[in-house]
């Protein structure tokens, strides 16, 4: 008996495909195939709109007919449905809902979509209700922030959003407890990020003016305590772990996180109770553009974090 083996499919693009880059259309069609095999199947050819070869910006117009070629799917493993808990957790954690957008305050150590080691995320969460016949992530946070995340119900609301943040015209706010005495009230900082791998495999951001991607990032000390320092940081570009690395590059790293912090530093924090990365994204508007009235989003501090700074010792 042999086992089925995938076919070529032909799909059509639907309204809600329409200004979509194929790269990001074939990894909703193929899930749990890794990003890499899917620009391999378009450098190669073997994905074809209306009979034509297609790069990966290549940008989908509502009724186009798209060759997917035979490709296995990922095992059950890859793809497995969230938890019952994970999803009603999620629909609790929902802070804003209408006709155009879905936020919500994602809790740490959740990712925003799967990825390598990673079954599922909220995007694959929410998909999982079966509630929506179109949703995106409209930008990312870290697997440890937590904090306000915004999807967006249809293309153009999501259009409207990533153009806002991408072009600074977004308001972004989070709260981070960093290590150490602040002297002084708001600093801004202007560094270039780039990312690299280390040789051990880790990945890190780093400053770099020469090969880094534009960056600023102000902090703005709200509490201050004996060792440490709660700051609203409001952040004018979207980089990996900006704020963790400009932290960092203050002197003051963001308490409780393992990859840029010093284990001598989060080790008193985690005495008082700190068991995650003390960033939370509590804040973002969106401006009102064409047909999109002002988006105004916020998420509190969760009590677990609460908690940690009732409990950090006050300036002596």
């Amino acid at each position: 008996m042999t086992q089925d083996r995938p076919q070529v499919r032909y799909v059509s693009a639907g309204a809600g495909d329409d200004g979509q880059r194929i790269d990001n259309f074939l990894l909703k069609q193929l899930p749990g195939v890794p990003k890499s095999h899917i620009y391999q199947l378009l450098r190669s050819g073997q994905v074809r709109i209306n009979g034509g070869r297609a790069k990966a910006e290549r940008k989908l117009v509502k009724g186009d007919e798209v060759r997917i070629p035979p490709v296995r799917a990922a095992d059950k493993a890859q793809t497995a449905r969230p938890p019952d808990a994970v999803l009603n957790a999620l629909r609790a954690a929902i802070v804003h809902e209408d006709e155009h957008y879905l936020a919500i305050s994602k809790p740490a150590g959740l990712a925003a979509h799967a990825g390598s080691g990673v079954p599922y995320g909220v995007i694959e969460s929410v998909r999982a209700w079966n509630k929506y016949e179109f949703i995106e992530l409209a930008h990312r946070l870290d697997r440890d922030t937590s904090g306000v995340l915004l999807l967006a119900k249809t293309r153009p609301a999501l259009l409207r959003a990533q153009r806002a943040l991408k072009h600074g015209e977004a308001d972004k706010r989070y709260f981070a407890l960093l290590v150490g005495k602040w002297r002084g009230e708001d600093r801004d900082v202007d560094a270039a990020l780039v990312r690299n791998r280390l040789q051990s495999g880790e990945r890190r951001v780093q400053i770099d003016e020469d090969d880094g991607k534009p960056s600023k990032s102000r902090f703005s000390p709200k509490a201050r305590y004996r060792d440490a320092t709660l700051c609203e940081v409001q952040i004018f570009s979207g980089r990996t772990h900006q704020i963790r690395v400009h932290a960092l590059a203050l002197g003051h790293p963001v308490a409780g996180d393992t990859k840029y912090g010093e284990r001598s530093d989060n080790k008193p924090l985690r005495d008082l109770g700190l068991k995650r990365m003390f960033l939370h994204s509590h804040f973002l508007q969106l401006p009102a553009q064409g047909d999109f009235g002002k988006l105004l989003l916020n998420a509190p501090l969760p009590d677990e974090l609460r908690d940690v700074l009732d409990r950090l010792p006050r300036p002596r």
